[in-house]
């Protein structure tokens, strides 16, 4: 997709957590070229440098800064940066695969802390802003099969703090609807990213409906253009956009 004349997001500044590679990037990527101004943030300088280059060579207006969150003492200096935009995207959270009887303390204030408390911090620094504008976008990454309440063996801590992106959401509309404020969840299902390795590329396939991973561009897209909807009729909404990945 190049660039088009038709530029819904023109003006617009969007702050995107952890838009530097797998779907955020392409999220990124989609909402500058739909006009927004972009303001990414990522871990690592060299695949921010290079994630810049892009953008920039499909002429779209970018910049960021690259460094790891080690503890959200880590992220204030993000939240002001979250407070200057009109759209927010929280993309990047951390994974965590263990069997409950196996998950520490340690692990559980890391999913709660990156998954949902620096997400929802980053939404209350976001609020004004847009509240003065009369006009926001909010965009929160649930987790796999997390648009509803479910058990899960070995991944409950993570699928919980991302479980609960969903009244984050819906507060965000029955609040701020009023300002022309709009958030949404999307539940991806298995997305081809440079973080799968081969193996776990080939397994996550297997289990899909159509034996292979959502291509993360078109996963951007559709994001991106829920956000340029006018009105934003999907307020509050926890959508599942996963392919029809059946239960495991």
């Amino acid at each position: 997709m190049q660039r088009s004349a038709n530029l819904p997001l023109s003006g617009r500044r969007a702050f995107i957590l952890g838009g530097t590679g797998g779907l955020g990037r392409e999220l990124a990527r989609s909402l500058g070229l739909r006009g927004a101004r972009l303001d990414v943030h990522g871990r690592n300088p060299e695949k921010l440098d290079d994630a810049l280059a892009c953008f920039r060579e499909d002429g779209i207006e970018a910049g960021g800064s690259a460094f790891a969150l080690e503890s959200t003492a880590d992220a204030r200096a993000l939240l002001a940066r979250a407070a200057e935009a009109d759209i927010l995207a929280a993309v990047w959270g951390p994974f965590l695969q263990k069997p409950l009887h196996e998950t520490g303390l340690a692990d559980w204030e890391a999913m709660a802390a990156f998954n949902l408390a620096l997400p929802g911090a980053l939404v209350s620094a976001a609020l004004p802003g847009m509240r003065g504008r009369g006009w926001g976008r909010i965009l929160l990454l649930g987790g796999t099969r997390t648009d509803g309440l479910r058990g899960f063996r070995t991944n409950a801590a993570y699928a919980a703090a991302k479980t609960g992106l969903g009244t984050l959401a819906k507060s965000v509309a029955a609040e701020y609807a009023r300002d022309g404020i709009a958030a949404l969840v999307i539940c991806p299902g298995f997305v081809r990213t440079e973080y799968l390795s081969p193996d776990a590329s080939d397994h996550l396939a297997a289990r899909t409906p159509r034996g292979r991973l959502t291509d993360p561009r078109a996963l951007g897209d559709l994001a991106a253009d829920l956000l340029c909807r006018e009105p934003a009729l999907w307020n509050g909404a926890i959508l599942t956009a996963d392919e029809g990945l059946f239960a495991w």
